[in-house]
């Protein structure tokens, strides 16, 4: 930035503002970030995409954060990546046995990330849905955004935000890839851009 005050043009440093990151390469990323449900549970489903800026190339350096409900639509209380052993204080990161609804997953060098969770069960009105926030370098305030995956036409249907955002209801849901995978690109702007959420 340059200033052009009476003394002439002169450099400025960076405001805060201006200096968003990335910074997340420090304690956010943890080891098994993204194994929401146990390794080896039968009803795990795999949900992989792209972090996409506005031209199409991938972001490498972005965090996803995923939450969502248990089959049954019941939210976890396990304790997740926040587990201590109680001797010593250290940090045990996730038991691995319990579904603990919660993931935080770093993109790749190519912009990939993946989570393994549970198929979500409905809540309220809503259909079956991830709930995910993306943080990402340029961007001053992070971005929330759903997942649903298909299946349940009629759900999917009379969802209230899906029937709200019209046409847009596409980067919403997921692509079915195979048997318990699917495939959901987030693109942060420009053509297909992914809906995005304001809570206030």
């Amino acid at each position: 930035m340059t200033n052009t005050g009476t003394n002439g043009p002169r450099r400025v440093p960076p405001t805060p503002s201006h200096t968003v990151g990335p910074f997340y390469g420090h304690a956010l990323p943890f080891r098994g970030g993204e194994d929401v449900a146990p390794l080896g549970h039968p009803d795990t489903v795999a949900v992989h995409g792209y972090v996409l800026d506005g031209a199409g190339s991938p972001v490498p350096d972005a965090l996803v954060e995923v939450w969502g409900a248990d089959p049954d639509g019941n939210l976890s209380t396990t304790d997740g990546s926040m587990r201590r052993d109680a001797a010593t204080g250290d940090h045990l990161g996730r038991n691995g046995v319990e579904f603990t609804g919660w993931g935080r997953i770093q993109t790749d060098a190519d912009g990939h990330w993946y989570v393994r969770t549970l198929r979500p069960g409905a809540r309220g009105d809503s259909a079956p849905c991830l709930a995910v926030c993306v943080f990402a370098r340029g961007l001053l305030v992070h971005l929330f955004t759903r997942i649903y995956l298909p299946g349940d036409d009629a759900a999917l249907a009379a969802d209230p935000l899906l029937t709200r955002v019209g046409e847009r209801r596409d980067t919403l849901i997921a692509a079915a890839e195979g048997p318990g995978t699917y495939r959901f690109d987030i693109r942060l702007q420009g053509e297909g851009e992914t809906v995005f959420l304001e809570f206030q």
